[in-house]
């Protein structure tokens, strides 16, 4: 089983700066792509940026691609999302996901309980 805990959400300006955080616990996620995504009031949750089981590779979404940043540290077996320059229109829970497929190719999805940023203008 799979525990995932996100942090560092809060109240920021426009313009600013927050770090999120997702700590797993349960098992070394070390091999597994992770993920971040987001859901806005009265709207469907959205992918937001994932990242490679080594962290070499990562991908976003044209909506926060060279304002975010997507990193690991496998030691610690936690993600991060640094998010930058934010807008009002990044306000929304933060969702950190992982995915497990078993041997007859099932999925399984892992969420935290989410972490709310909220951008003023």
């Amino acid at each position: 089983q799979v525990q995932l805990v996100e942090s560092g959400g809060g109240l920021v300006q426009e313009g600013g700066s927050l770090r999120l955080s997702c700590a797993a616990s349960g098992r070394s996620l070390s091999t597994y792509a992770m993920a971040w995504f987001r859901q806005a009031p009265g709207k469907e949750r959205e992918f937001v940026a994932v990242i490679s089981s080594s962290g070499g590779s990562t991908y976003y979404a044209d909506s926060v691609k060279g304002r975010f940043t997507i990193s690991r540290d496998n030691a610690k077996n936690t993600v991060y999302l640094q998010m930058d320059s934010l807008k009002p229109e990044d306000t929304a829970v933060y969702y950190c996901n992982v995915d497990q497929y078993d041997t007859s190719w099932n999925r399984r999805r892992y969420w935290g309980q989410g972490t709310q940023v909220t951008v003023s203008s």
